[in-house]
């Protein structure tokens, strides 16, 4: 029972989504209808879509299983190094169609799902994304696992798992309302808890001095339950784990003190300790120091680490050689990645087992741990950077705070050795901020603590090391590294762009899944009538499938062949929004002045979340909203400009709106934006970067060649001699007549009739407080959006800029990012072993491995 297939669908008949074999559907078939029956226990005649998401689900999870299991047994005896990524944050979306891709079910699992008589996109639309991040860092992370399966690494992923992940965003009466995310409501097909591994962590209490050294006692114990999800790699059977960790209160908790016969209070009291794994807090590039979020950083680090060192303790498998007890050889077989400063206190907490448990002496556990750590930097916002007060971490961690002071001590009569009398270096570079509340500096801790520190685009591990940190960088210059961010192709541009990703296969075949760097190969075809008509084409279905769910959404008529011009991004005053909307007011006053002039019509698409209580970033969607609102319902502007915004951007969403992208906007200020990485996912897709250049941008530019991007406005160097000569708004508002225009509807309530001086906190931050200088550049910015349009008109000129940038962009995948990782911080080889898949007995492989075919039945 076949049906016809479309243009999109036949491109998609080659393999990178693999083989359709009639066995294979015939099984898929029968493992769908088993879940429905036994594991959710319906027929078809009461079955919900939600049912069938789950049958679906469990069928491939079927397929990860044995190759999961497998993957454990082989690095168990092979006991390779293993890399171990914590995170506070992995911001992994959908799994289900990722997962199919990996594994090479995706055109099988649609065949069979067809003659189930159900649409397979239905069902992919009802899983909830697993929404444990806020942004790019989380992002990345999510990525990394991808790649790091894919290069058969034995990494693990650590970090909690938030029983509400980043909000919801609602979008009433043009504000941003936060509804929790309660994305574990239905269950999670993916993960599976493992009560057996639960572990004890302890907080508060106080130290006490005894002969044997120094001892933590009277704690508060909470119970760390892990929940492991797959993270199976690209087509090569290995499947890596993502272990996130739950609080459990004890059974006892609060129970002992609680004598009185209030066993109903002692009990609902549990959920204090259950509280911390309650929910991901919603900042972005934003410190917030609460107790309740430093007690989620040691939380993490406390359970991750016990589990390292269990594993690190075990015996080979299946060998009868004694445990490991001696840590001489830990950094040759553990590298841990501090993902940012939020699992800092790992630090202290591995010296504090060293120390105090498995009594090593302080040198040796120092040495050691510094081997072990590696830290990544994310950001160089002020406002971004821990610090905690030290009152609070005495409370919560005294241990842990004798041991940082210790630290201290130690690194500052280095530096006093190396600068005598420099009294001034050592306040700069003490891990403790004295003056009004002490307070203890994380990335300092971090820097100290690890033999490896790097940024994450070249401009960014630039100014790390000759800004922020160049006291460190003066000391330690080896240390510092750069590790340009990038995306995995397979969700990037497989799941999401089926259509390009098979075009590509076409014509350069298909390793280029695995090996980015082969879209080179593309270059070739730059001239080519018949690839840039294929290519233009592949668009513009990205384009209508977009419009049509944009319509759907937001009932207003979008116009296909119009530009699409997409700044998607979380909300920041840093990342300039405010600009881009300056630039449709722009655009449309130009067309109420003039309606009869040639006007090469866009759809301006602006998305993202605002950190809950940043309340300018709220204004600035409030603003966005208004302005859409007047434009989109001006007749005289008809469908030459609409404006929407983007309501509860999150990871599948992106995945609609990146490949039907033609304009990219990466606006931020020079020197703000660490490296971005959803500019390498336009990139990659087909869209054309508008941007300044600032994080990966430069580097896009260095690989396209500047002219083949829209790079516009101030550079570093300008930024600070701006900053030296001092930054006045009101000259470019006096100077630029349509800057002053757009700033003055704003302010007499053009945009907001019924409250004039709603927007007068957005005017008055723009002409007095604006730390990231829209005004000075929004000139530069619009000659240069003037330019786009000119090009845009040209549809071939502008594909052939479009090919040009995919073939450039195989810099940016996670996969070279990863391998850079693997040889220059963790000491690791990445290997294209392939495990053989669960249905192969093992010894016809592996002739040499200690266990036989027979305990290795699944």
């Amino acid at each position: 029972m076949s049906r016809p297939l479309t243009d999109q669908e036949k491109r998609k008949q080659i393999s990178i989504r693999g083989i359709v074999g009639v066995e294979n559907v015939a099984e898929l078939k029968k493992g769908f209808n088993r879940h429905l029956h036994f594991t959710l226990v319906k027929d078809r005649n009461v079955a919900t879509p939600r049912d069938y998401y789950f049958a679906l689900a469990h069928t491939v999870r079927d397929h990860l299983v044995g190759r999961w299991i497998r993957t454990q047994q082989y690095y168990y005896e092979k006991d390779p190094k293993r890399v171990y990524y914590l995170s506070l944050e992995f911001y992994m979306g959908r799994t289900l169609q990722n997962t199919m891709i990996n594994l090479g079910l995706q055109n099988a699992c649609d065949e069979a799902i067809y003659q189930l008589g159900l649409d397979i996109e239905e069902l992919e639309d009802i899983e909830e994304d697993a929404g444990l991040g806020n942004g790019g860092l989380g992002r990345l992370a999510a990525c990394f696992l991808d790649s790091m399966a894919t290069l058969g690494l034995a990494a693990y992923g650590y970090g909690i798992r938030y029983e509400y992940g980043i909000f919801n965003q609602k979008i009433r009466d043009g504000w941003q309302v936060e509804e929790a995310d309660d994305w574990l409501r239905h269950g999670n097909p993916w993960e599976k808890a493992r009560p057996e591994y639960m572990l004890p962590v302890h907080f508060y209490g106080r130290v006490e001095h005894t002969k044997s050294g120094q001892k933590w006692v009277d704690t508060q114990v909470v119970l760390a339950l892990p929940y492991d999800t797959p993270v199976p790699g690209y087509m090569n059977n290995t499947v890596n784990t993502m272990r996130l960790w739950s609080a459990r209160a004890p059974n006892d908790f609060n129970l002992r003190d609680f004598n009185v016969g209030d066993y109903i209070q002692a009990v609902l009291d549990r959920n204090l300790a259950e509280n911390i794994s309650r929910v991901l807090y919603p900042n972005d590039n934003f410190f917030e120091g609460k107790e309740l979020r430093l007690k989620q950083e040691y939380f993490v680090v406390a359970a991750t680490l016990q589990d390292i060192i269990r594993r690190f303790k075990a015996s080979k498998f299946g060998s009868t050689e004694s445990v490991r007890t001696i840590f001489d050889s830990f950094p040759d077989q553990v590298a841990i990645q501090l993902n940012d400063t939020h699992p800092a206190l790992a630090i202290p907490e591995l010296m504090r087992v060293f120390v105090d448990i498995e009594k090593l002496p302080w040198t040796k556990a120092w040495d050691i741990t510094k081997q072990t750590f590696a830290y990544t930097n994310h950001t160089v916002l002020p406002e971004a950077l821990e610090r905690w007060p030290v009152d609070l971490v005495e409370k919560l961690l005294p241990r842990h705070l004798q041991i940082i002071y210790e630290i201290n001590q130690r690194h500052l009569d280095k530096v006093a050795a190396l600068f005598p009398n420099d009294l001034d270096r050592l306040r700069r570079m003490s891990l403790i901020e004295e003056g009004g509340v002490k307070r203890i500096n994380m990335a300092h801790l971090c820097i100290i603590g690890s033999h490896a520190v790097n940024g994450v685009a070249k401009i960014h591990s630039d100014i790390v090391k000759t800004q922020v940190f160049k006291d460190f960088a003066d000391l330690e210059p080896e240390k510092f590294q750069n590790k340009t961010n990038g995306i995995t192709p397979r969700r990037w541009l497989l799941l999401c762009n089926p259509g390009l990703a098979e075009l590509i296969a076409e014509k350069i075949g298909e390793d280029y899944v695995k090996d980015l760097s082969q879209l080179i190969k593309l270059h070739k075809f730059v001239n080519d009538d018949i690839f840039i008509r294929e290519v233009s084409k592949v668009k513009q279905e990205n384009k209508v499938k977009f419009a049509q769910f944009l319509e759907k959404e937001y009932k207003v008529k979008i116009n296909p062949s119009s530009m699409f011009d997409v700044h998607v991004k979380r909300i920041h005053e840093y990342k300039r929004q405010l600009m881009n909307c300056l630039h449709v007011i722009t655009l449309y006053n130009r067309i109420k002045r003039d309606p009869m002039k040639p006007f090469v019509p866009r759809t301006v698409v602006i998305g993202g979340k605002a950190a809950p209580g940043y309340h300018m970033a709220k204004m600035i969607i409030k603003l966005i909203t208004a302005v859409g609102h007047v434009v989109n319902n001006d007749p005289v502007v008809g469908n030459k400009l609409k404006v929407i915004f983007l309501e509860n951007y999150r990871v599948s969403l992106a995945e609609k709106v990146i490949p039907a992208t033609d304009l990219s906007e990466q606006i931020s200020t020079a020197g703000t934006e660490a490296s971005g990485t959803g500019n390498m996912k336009f990139m990659l897709n087909g869209a054309l970067t508008i941007g300044t250049m600032d994080g990966a941008n430069v580097e896009m530019a260095e690989e396209a060649g500047e002219e083949n991007l829209f790079i516009f406005g101030m550079r570093i160097q300008d930024v600070a001699e701006l900053d030296k000569k001092g930054y006045n708004a009101q000259e470019y508002y006096d100077k630029l007549p349509e800057l002053k225009q757009a700033i003055d509807q704003i302010k007499s309530g053009f945009f907001s009739p019924t409250q004039p001086d709603l927007f007068n906190e957005v005017t008055n931050m723009l002409f007095h407080h604006d730390r990231f200088k829209v005004f000075a550049d929004y000139e530069a910015y619009v000659k240069c959006q003037d330019k786009v349009s000119q090009l845009y008109m040209n549809a071939k000129e502008w594909t052939k800029l479009v090919i040009r940038n995919i073939a450039a962009s195989g810099k940016f995948s996670s996969d070279r990012t990863i391998k850079e990782y693997a040889r220059d911080i963790w000491n690791v080889e990445p290997s294209d072993t392939k495990i053989p898949p669960p249905n192969e007995p093992r010894d016809v492989v592996d002739k040499n491995s200690s266990c036989t075919t027979e305990k290795l039945k699944m």
